[in-house]
């Protein structure tokens, strides 16, 4: 094996890492964007919950290669295709855990909040949606790992990412930039899920308080 290819390509690996970060927390943050508002819709009139999983679901039937064809041929070359799709992908989990992590907040809870006052809308956000936190946060981090690992496919439509390496260097029969390439995305997947659970755990100091 060519381990001298890792030392002289440092820098290309770095500039794929970057581009795949970038793709990752785009996509994440326009789903989390979208499917929070449409989850809370979702709650608040159930009956629009089952429509709305019903098309979330066939979306992410869609292969992704045919999606991010499609996607190119409405908004051209480059990330955006790929953006776009992972974030189409990432709502089937958000915005089920969205509503389920709200349906999961105990009845004696809401009834509380209710007789201290609470209408409502003002319930939903102040005391519904913060004990959602955890199942939402399991949501994202479930997201998060399935669109770090669709960045890769999205090298083959040209949006960049560490799966060009895994194209070069098949191409190229290069096992250790394939290999780099495997071990740098496994990587990436496991610092963004520490970063998330992180992050909820910032977001629920009540609870680790309780603990």
């Amino acid at each position: 094996m060519n381990w001298a290819w890792l030392e002289r390509n440092s820098d290309t690996v770095l500039e794929h890492l970057v581009e795949h970060v970038q793709i990752t927390f785009a996509a994440l943050a326009l789903g989390a964007l979208i499917a929070l508002p449409v989850g809370l819709a979702a709650y608040r009139w159930p009956r629009a919950y089952p429509p709305v999983l019903a098309l979330t679901q066939a979306l992410y039937t869609i292969p992704s290669i045919a999606l991010f064809v499609l996607l190119i041929n409405l908004v051209g070359l480059g990330r955006a295709p790929v953006i776009i799709g992972l974030t189409i992908y990432s709502l089937v989990i958000l915005v089920r855990n969205v509503v389920e992590g709200l349906r999961g907040v105990p009845p004696d809870v809401t009834d509380a909040a209710t007789a201290m006052g609470y209408r409502q809308s003002p319930r939903l956000f102040a005391v519904e949606l913060p004990l959602a936190v955890p199942a939402i946060v399991a949501g994202l981090r479930v997201a998060a790992v399935s669109t770090i690992s669709l960045v890769s496919v999205g090298a083959l439509v040209g949006s960049g990412g560490l799966g060009q390496l895994f194209i070069h260097g098949f191409q190229v029969d290069n096992p250790i930039e394939v290999w780099t390439g495997i071990v740098a995305t496994v990587l990436l997947a496991l610092v963004v899920d520490l970063f998330i659970v992180a992050g909820g755990r910032a977001l629920t100091p009540s609870m680790r308080a309780a603990r």
